[in-house]
């Protein structure tokens, strides 16, 4: 699939927001442990993907109730859902200068068209090195999950599959969506709104 970059400056995916908050102490501790000078941009990538991907849980596979949102309450508290996993994953890289944008699909929220529908996101990462964008999904592997980091090819959480009405869309935005981070905001208990509120469109 094409990517299509919501805007064409690659700052705009360098940005700080509320929810990518990099100049926070917590993130600026673990950019410290996280990084080094000697690591290539292909390294940084993997370093921060791995993190966020098995060290920060998933609210659904814990059963966890807390709601996470801003990149650093969601390394405090290490867990979230995906619309919060991966404001954690784009504060640690742009942090280190690399563009990381916002990327989603449409899924069935469980295992069949009946149980509903959800949008589930993950990041797209710019690497100069290799001029072009990479998609990532941070989240999190499981018994049949396998997300991995590759260069090479994407290696997602999830394939879509469009005869049941799943969709990949190809926009990489700058920030996450409004709807996703309304979703966050609007609810207290993590198990609760993965089973119900989480948002079917963009």
């Amino acid at each position: 699939m094409e990517m299509i970059c919501e805007s064409d400056k690659l700052e705009d995916y360098l940005r700080e927001g509320n929810e990518v908050n990099y100049s926070n102490s917590l993130i600026k501790e673990k950019v410290g442990e996280l990084f080094s000078a000697t690591q290539t941009e292909v390294e940084k990538v993997k370093v921060a993907f791995e993190f966020v991907r098995d060290e920060i849980s998933h609210s659904w596979d814990i059963q966890g109730e807390r709601v996470t949102c801003i990149a650093s309450d969601v390394l405090k508290y290490k867990e979230g859902i995906c619309y919060a996993k991966t404001n954690l994953l784009a504060a640690l890289l742009r942090a280190q200068g690399i563009p990381t944008g916002f990327c989603y699909q449409r899924l069935m929220l469980f295992d069949t068209p009946d149980k509903g529908y959800s949008i589930h996101a993950l990041n797209a990462v710019y690497f100069k090195s290799l001029k072009r964008w990479i998609r990532l999904d941070t989240r999190g592997n499981k018994e049949g999950i396998d997300a991995q980091f590759s260069i090479d090819e994407e290696r997602l959480a999830f394939t879509t599959q469009e005869k049941l009405d799943e969709v990949d869309y190809p926009i990489i935005y700058t920030n996450p969506t409004p709807k996703t981070i309304a979703v966050l905001e609007e609810n207290i208990d993590a198990i609760e709104m993965y089973k119900y509120h989480l948002t079917q469109y963009l």
